[in-house]
């Protein structure tokens, strides 16, 4: 058992080193912002700028930016990874359970300390779309964006056959960059609030995913393969039936063809 935990050990400490790596650029952003460098926040008060005005202009758009924003909110996460909990522990998974909630939950932790410690305030603007509270940088959104949606993915991916996959994989790319989008949109955040905001979520994503993987290979199972899920030996549990394939278009032409009047079976 001893030699068991210190290998155990080793590969929490590279967990970790992993995490360090992937927030150098997190640390390059978050000097800039500190150092108030020029480049940047002229780039950040442009795009601040120029948003804000689009969406003042064009009412359906910030009626899709504040829908984003909604769905990208704490209570809404806070919904779904109960439901996800919930089923998970239904279905005999503790573990992944555990593992959901403290990734989630140690994210938006992470999150506050963060934004405690830098302090910066949120952008000002004349005539503002929506108005916020707490502090700018990092982006919360933006962070539990890139937490959420890899999570989920990488629960539930063994349970969806390779169609599904991409399809879910595409989903959470646009959600997670329209979601970021309408920070800045409505004058939530400055762009560089969001861009730390999905540096920090990768590189909690990549530390944490890291430390599941260490995990299984104490256990004597295979390390976890992102492309496969956290779990694959796990996919009959995950979901009660198989999600079906996706038709190809020219399948579903097909099929449309036949419930046509007067085409196939021509019986009544």
């Amino acid at each position: 058992m001893g030699g068991s935990d210190a290998r155990f050990g080793v590969r929490t400490v590279l967990a970790l080193m992993s995490l360090t790596l992937v927030a150098i650029p997190f640390g390059l952003v978050l000097f800039l912002v500190q150092d108030k460098w020029s480049p940047l926040l002229s780039a950040d008060n442009g795009l601040r700028d120029g948003l804000h005005r689009f969406t003042t202009e064009h009412p359906w758009f910030a009626g899709v930016m504040r829908f984003l924003s909604t769905v990208g909110s704490a209570p809404v996460y806070f919904v779904v990874f109960a439901v996800v909990t919930g089923w998970l522990l239904y279905r005999r998974l503790p573990r992944l359970a555990a593992f959901a909630v403290v990734a989630e939950v140690g994210g938006a932790v992470l999150n506050q300390v963060v934004k405690t410690l830098v302090h910066r305030a949120r952008p000002i603007v004349v005539d503002p779309v929506a108005h916020f509270s707490g502090m700018s940088f990092p982006s919360g959104h933006a962070q539990s964006a890139v937490v959420s949606y890899s999570f989920l993915l990488l629960v539930f991916l063994p349970a969806m056959s390779i169609s599904w996959r991409r399809i879910a994989a595409g989903v959470a790319v646009v959600m997670v960059l329209g979601i970021g989008v309408s920070r800045v949109a409505l004058s939530a955040h400055y762009a560089s609030d969001v861009l730390a905001g999905y540096i920090l979520g990768a590189a909690w994503v990549i530390a944490m995913t890291a430390t599941f993987s260490a995990w299984r290979r104490e256990r004597g199972r295979n390390g976890v393969r992102p492309s496969e899920g956290l779990a694959p030996e796990d996919a009959a549990r995950l979901t009660p039936a198989a999600l079906p394939e996706p038709r190809p278009a020219a399948d579903r032409e097909s099929a449309a063809d036949a419930t046509r009047p007067g085409s196939g079976d021509s019986r009544q």
